[in-house]
């Protein structure tokens, strides 16, 4: 039997573009119309999983191996058909979203991005996006959601079972020695191709001149995270700069120079308040980066934690919760896949044509080769995963 992971999150084309991010390269109005597969005689065209591999590579699809692309292609086709059938599913119980849902999820996001209505139409112009392409990703987002609450948003947990984890997973739970950190990074690299657009600083001299702008603004009183959305350079800009709780040894892992940790763990820093400019490298970017950071919070000690320390049973309530949700939309997939029909023809194509595995290899400007006779086909499988425990990381 197959098995889906990841039923809520798909990795597709779609899902990028409702989040306002990546879709770079391919006009969605493109002329081609090579159908790469259909569901119940609906087409999914082949320029919408050559966009998502463009999203996913952040444009450097070109640089790929004809295997990567092969692989890429037929996995992000999966979801692209998982997507669909239960789109489909969705329109015959009639649970499709009204056009306010559809608008408000919009405004929702753009509000989470941080934009304003202009910078919001400037990034749908950069990714050649559409305000109707949007709404109707939105539209079966939304659809898909409204199908997934019907059969598992009534799920409930007995106080028995979460006592019964806690006691089956008592390690989980300790409130460890550690901070909470918001950062503000200027990467003196260009960012372009991840996205980045809030004035990219793009050499060693624009980056220590924003970084000390930015340090500036924040002496003067302006909010760290309104800050942090408008100009940081990381991801962690949509969620106003946080980055979560760590440790000494996990800030000292990630390049944290000695003084800035001490810093952090000292008396002379209170919570709410943040740090010179620092640069330093670290793992991830080892050409080194500027940072401000935000403490905002710190624990000195590590502690134990029991069912009656504050919102434990709630956070192994909603863990179980989840778990059983995600169990019960994968069930709902599998049986939305066995009752459609559908027509892979590009994993018919690749069968077809291992030579060159059913497509020469993208490039910018080229088009893709025309897909041979249809081929009947599920959806390829994904590779299981464990579900995530309910404990989670308890700060």
């Amino acid at each position: 039997m197959r098995k889906f992971a990841k039923v809520v999150v798909f990795l597709t084309c779609a899902s990028v573009v409702f989040a306002i991010s990546g879709c770079t390269g391919g006009n969605p109005e493109a002329k081609d119309s090579t159908v790469a597969a259909t569901v119940n005689g609906r087409s999914i065209l082949l320029r919408e999983v050559e966009r998502a591999v463009t999203a996913q590579s952040g444009g450097q699809q070109a640089k790929l191996s004809q295997l990567e692309l092969a692989q890429a292609r037929l996995q992000i086709l999966s979801n692209l058909i998982q997507r669909e059938v239960l789109f489909q599913r969705a329109e015959r119980e009639k649970l499709l979203p009204t056009p306010d849902e559809i608008e408000g999820a919009i405004n929702a996001q753009k509000q989470q991005t941080g934009m304003t209505q202009e910078e919001f139409d400037k990034s749908l112009k950069q990714q050649n996006v559409s305000i109707e392409t949007l709404r109707e990703e939105a539209r079966k987002e939304l659809a898909i959601a409204k199908l997934q609450d019907k059969y598992s948003g009534k799920v409930s947990i007995s106080d028995r079972e979460v006592e019964e984890y806690y006691a089956a997973n008592k390690d989980q739970f300790v409130s460890s020695r550690g901070v909470a950190l918001a950062m503000i990074a200027v990467d003196p690299q260009n960012n372009s191709a991840q996205g980045i657009s809030n004035d990219d600083a793009k050499n060693e001299t624009d980056a220590k001149v924003k970084i000390d702008n930015i340090y500036q603004q924040l002496k003067g009183g302006a909010d760290f995270a309104t800050v942090a959305r408008a100009r940081s350079e990381d991801s962690s800009l949509t969620r106003g700069g946080d980055i979560g709780f760590a440790g000494e040894e996990q800030l000292k892992q990630n390049g944290f120079p000695a003084e800035i940790v001490s810093q952090l763990f000292g008396p002379a820093m209170q919570v709410g308040s943040f740090t010179n400019a620092v640069k330093f490298s670290s793992p991830q970017y080892p050409g080194g980066r500027w940072y401000i950071f935000k403490l905002q919070d710190r624990r000195l000690q590590t502690e134990n934690l029991t069912l009656e320390s504050q919102g434990i049973r709630q956070q192994i309530t909603q863990g179980l919760t989840n778990q059983r949700k995600q169990i019960l939309n994968a069930a709902l997939l599998e049986v939305a896949i066995n009752e459609a029909k559908i027509v892979n023809n590009l994993a018919g194509n690749m069968i077809n044509n291992p030579g060159n595995l059913g497509l020469r290899p993208v490039s910018p400007g080229s088009e893709p080769a025309a897909a041979p006779a249809a081929t009947q086909s599920q959806a390829p499988a994904s590779t299981a995963s464990p579900a995530a425990s309910p404990a989670g990381s308890t700060k």
